[in-house]
């Protein structure tokens, strides 16, 4: 399980939003009502929700918001469910990635031209801790009848940049049942927590 997650969180964390298939995208609102799930529900209402648009392939603003959370619908025809929100101070940080992404930057050179950008401070990322919640699952985890996702699994994220395991005492080895760091000392630092532990 914990294997899993590493590998999940490495495709979901830069993050993964790669140009919509040919599939149809659902209506706005059912995006928006499935991207927002995520959230806790005191921060739903407020949030911003990107998507998608049919004879589109990047990602447009379907609902403007005055909250702290972005939440990014999950991409039509793709071979899993995954919304995402993120804390509106990482946004600068996800939209390089996406932009980059867009440019035919692949892979783990995302990353490279990211952390250069944010050492040189032509990136900025928060002097805070920044959550980030996400739900996965099979592409049909979301049920548009009753609003929920009752096949998905969460995972939360808290960025915290350049953090190690010496300067917060928590351990970079994955573990299930208890918080863990990922990718240590670098820009995207962040600890992992599964909600059942």
């Amino acid at each position: 399980m914990t294997r899993r997650l590493v590998v999940l969180c490495v495709l979901v964390l830069t993050p993964v939003l790669a140009h919509a298939q040919a599939t149809a995208a659902p209506a706005a609102a059912q995006q928006i009502s499935a991207a927002v799930l995520a959230l806790p529900q005191e921060f739903r209402a407020d949030a911003r929700v990107l998507g998608y648009q049919a004879g589109r392939h990047d990602l447009v603003a379907l609902r403007e918001g005055k909250g702290p959370f972005t939440c990014l619908a999950s991409e039509p025809g793709a071979k899993q469910f995954h919304v995402a929100c993120y804390h509106r101070s990482l946004e600068p940080f996800m939209a390089r990635g996406r932009a980059l992404r867009a440019s035919g930057v692949q892979g783990d050179q995302v990353d490279t031209v990211r952390f250069a950008e944010v050492r040189s401070r032509k990136l900025a990322m928060p002097a805070h801790p920044a959550s980030l919640y996400q739900l996965f699952g099979p592409p049909d985890a979301f049920d548009a009848a009753t609003g929920t996702a009752p096949k998905a699994q969460a995972l939360y994220v808290v960025y915290m940049p350049g953090a190690t395991a010496g300067s917060t005492g928590i351990s970079a080895k994955p573990a299930e049942g208890t918080p863990w760091l990922m990718f240590p000392g670098t820009p995207k630092a962040h600890i992992m927590f599964q909600p059942r532990m």
